[in-house]
């Protein structure tokens, strides 16, 4: 059967749909009822969903949750988070509830610089270069500040540009790296369109002043890069070691075995990749329900965690005079205007729900979230495992599945709460259930 088609993103969404149906779909039929009915009842905000992207046919429902309780910086805070995996709301909260009585959340803004480079090729000398890059420097920078009118009014623009010599890396390779504020921007597409009106001017003076030579310069592209090691965030927890636990010496035990944990993750990738992972759990879920790129953060973020040659633990715990310390600093590229900040509804929710931020104050919460995340998690690893509260959730998405009713589910839930889950037993559970009730 054919399955290739010309002009898909010209047909319109029903028909898109049918040929879809048509093509790859053993029951067409219920195949364009499941798309259908994740369809918004609201035409105008359907459609608003469906212009987000390209070739949109449905919706993909996440689930949108809060974590309340969360005392940072000394003021109350709920967060909003849109994820979909089992417990991990839950462990936020929990978290958020343990540090409450224990002093809360502190952070602190280490830097809110933003990156973006001019990739270019030239194959003659480097000296040329560098005297042309010196000569032009204040018309790449006047050209950048045209593009920044207003951005430079309300405090930003760029702030930086150097010629780096690339070349032990890559033949003929340079960049001009450029430094950035943008305040509570994100920032992509300012950073791109000043990027790009600079190296316009750059290859064009270069190459003029080489018009009697062989020599020539390229510009291969102008882009941001999403990783931003100077838009840094620290997020921290501490209290007295006996505050940890009723018991001082297992409080002792406790924190000494959590500290171990983490030390682990520093030393092992193995480990520090599902260390981190946990981490930005919490992270790309309050990303995600506040408009965010939780794809470039991700991608910045582990660059950060592998910025010494090695894979590790983005978070540190220690114990220093008796007091337990646990603190994280990564960078988080976060913005409050621009982008789906405006556009879609559960978004400006979730941002009025925190206050309305500004960009520094929606990079504290974030790098909190991930915080608790990981406290969380240690937690659970270091004392009752953690497939207890994980295995919780699995049971119920099982019953989910076979559309158990509240009393199958309260009956089973209670069998299975000091036993190991098995997928295939808690169904023959069920269907036992189902053929005696009968």
């Amino acid at each position: 059967m054919m399955k290739q088609i010309q002009g898909f993103s010209k047909l319109s969404k029903q028909d898109k749909i049918e040929w879809l149906a048509t093509h790859f779909f053993q029951n067409a039929d219920l195949a364009k009822q499941t798309l259908m009915q994740y369809w918004n009842s609201n035409q105008q905000l359907q459609q608003l969903h469906d212009e987000f992207t390209e070739n949109t046919i449905s919706n993909l429902y996440i689930p949108f949750g809060v974590a309340p309780n969360f005392l940072i910086d000394g003021h109350f805070y709920s967060l909003p988070m849109a994820i979909e995996e089992s417990s991990v709301v839950a462990a936020a909260s929990n978290a958020a509830k343990f540090w409450q009585s224990r002093g809360g959340f502190k952070t602190e803004i280490l830097g809110t610089e933003k990156v973006g480079q001019i990739h270019f090729t030239f194959n003659g000398q480097a000296d040329f270069l560098f005297s042309q890059f010196n000569a032009l420097r204040q018309s790449l920078i006047q050209t950048a500040n045209e593009v920044s009118a207003n951005m430079i009014k309300r405090g930003g623009g760029l702030t930086k540009i150097d010629l780096i010599d690339k070349t032990d890396a890559l033949e003929n390779y340079y960049q001009i790296h450029a430094c950035f504020e943008t305040l509570d921007a994100m920032g992509a597409n300012y950073i791109n369109s000043c990027l790009e009106a600079m190296a316009k001017l750059w290859e064009k003076e270069v190459n003029t002043a080489l018009a009697k030579s062989t020599h020539k310069l390229e510009v291969v592209m102008s882009i941001l890069s999403n990783y931003v090691p100077n838009c840094l965030v620290k997020a921290q927890v501490s209290c007295p070691v006996s505050a940890l636990a009723e018991d001082q010496d297992k409080a002792k035990q406790y924190a000494q075995k959590f500290v171990q944990a983490v030390q682990i993750a520093q030393v092992e990738p193995y480990r520090a990749v599902t260390h981190n992972k946990g981490i930005m759990n919490g992270i790309d879920a309050l990303v995600l329900a506040t408009g965010n790129d939780f794809r470039a953060v991700e991608a910045g973020v582990h660059a950060y965690a592998s910025r010494t040659g090695t894979y590790r633990s983005l978070s540190d715990a220690r114990i220093e005079n008796d007091e337990f310390i646990f603190e994280m600093s990564l960078p988080l590229a976060l913005g409050t205007v621009g982008g789906l900040t405006k556009l879609h509804p559960l978004v400006k929710l979730a941002l009025e729900m925190l206050g309305n931020p500004n960009a520094q104050e929606l990079m504290r919460i974030a790098a909190v979230c991930g915080l608790a995340q990981n406290f969380a998690a240690l937690n659970s690893l270091t004392t009752t495992g953690i497939q207890k509260g994980h295995m919780k959730m699995h049971l119920m998405n099982i019953l989910n599945q076979f559309q158990a009713t509240e009393e199958e589910k309260t009956t089973i839930a209670k069998m299975y709460e000091n036993k190991t889950i098995s997928h295939t037993e808690v169904v023959e559970t069920l269907n036992a259930m189902r053929d005696a009730a009968n």
